[in-house]
């Protein structure tokens, strides 16, 4: 099977593996996993950020960040389509008790103007804004890559405003082989990064958190609240460290594979647009949107698995798992259905 579902189905490489099982551990609860403490000091680094917290996956990294910068009662801007408020099961009023404030945007991404109309006045009637959120690369739009002006003049305004910002970064590796930006210049924007290793990076679990060091030393705890404290982890951070040292340039070959599926399948007569690539997620909107599950269906039975990704949408996303000869028999395959 040529599996497009997600890059979250990616298996670590021999190379990988090889660092997973040589990996020296220790209990990371007592911070005393020198593989992890190695992982978080790496990406802190990477992004010029005082330090980093290693978590069990994206999810839990972007709850942990609102719990810490949002009281309850409080309210979080986000986009309508973020994976924060979409994707998380309700975590955000859940865990933190807080609202959310859903803003439409383009292809989920938010302009400064999205997010002053919505702070709220200090009024009792109304929850204190506490959180700006965004998500980079956007998933529900189809891979977008935010402009970094655009995040500079919403980060200037949260700033002059009192207002933490947080970024979802679970696919932000995708976007920084693109944009051209240089890592530590686009981190200072933020308050806050989750950044995932399990999607296009190729690690099999994981993700970190980072910040100041006061933010993460608060991380930490909330954490532990969360159940999130492991031990001996070190062997799933080795995975998590080969991937930052050795998978990030590799990215731009998942985008060139997805821009290749982007041009089969705008050929192909059942399909009526394709998003605009940008990155490694391609979504094909059908002709007709009541045949997307028989599609899928009928993609499955030749080899291909994908995903429905709403009403008459199917999505691929491209990763380090899908060679230039796996695209190569999807395009053939395209052709015929």
């Amino acid at each position: 099977m040529i599996d497009f579902r997600s890059d979250t189905v990616t298996k670590p490489s021999d190379e990988m593996k090889e660092a997973m099982f040589s990996a020296e551990v220790g209990d990371d609860v007592f911070s005393e996993d020198p593989t992890v403490k190695e992982l978080e000091r790496y990406a802190a680094d990477l992004f010029g950020m005082e330090s980093a917290l290693y978590c069990a996956s994206g999810t839990q990294t972007n709850q942990i960040a609102i719990n810490v910068h949002v009281q309850p009662g409080g309210e979080v801007i986000t986009n309508v389509d973020s994976h924060v408020y979409k994707y998380e099961g309700g975590g955000i009023a859940k865990n933190s008790g807080a609202s959310v404030r859903l803003v439409h945007g383009n292809r989920g991404r938010l302009k400064v103007e999205d997010v002053m109309q919505w702070v709220n006045p200090d009024d009792v009637h109304f929850p204190v804004t506490q959180l700006v959120s965004l998500e980079d690369t956007s998933n529900r739009g189809g891979g977008a890559i935010y402009d970094f002006d655009e995040i500079k003049k919403i980060s200037a305004f949260c700033r002059s405003s009192g207002l933490p910002i947080h970024l979802d970064g679970a696919r932000l590796m995708n976007a920084m082989v693109e944009n051209g930006v240089d890592f530590k210049v686009y981190a200072s924007q933020f308050d806050s990064i989750s950044l995932c290793l399990s999607k296009g990076l190729g690690a099999p679990v994981g993700s970190l958190l980072i910040g100041s060091k006061s933010f993460v030393k608060q991380s930490r705890r909330v954490r532990k609240v969360f159940g999130g404290g492991m031990r001996q982890a070190g062997i799933i951070a080795a995975g998590g460290l080969y991937a930052l040292k050795n998978n990030i340039d590799r990215l731009k070959t998942d985008h060139l594979h997805a821009k290749v599926l982007e041009r089969k399948l705008i050929e192909c007569s059942w399909v009526k647009e394709v998003i605009p690539v940008q990155t490694n997620i391609v979504v094909a909107v059908l002709a007709d949107i009541s045949k997307r599950d028989s599609m899928i269906e009928a993609m499955a039975e030749r080899g291909i698995r994908t995903v429905a990704f709403g009403p008459g949408m199917i999505r691929f996303v491209t990763h380090l798992d899908i060679s230039s000869e796996s695209i190569d028999k999807t395009s053939e395959i395209l052709k015929v259905l």
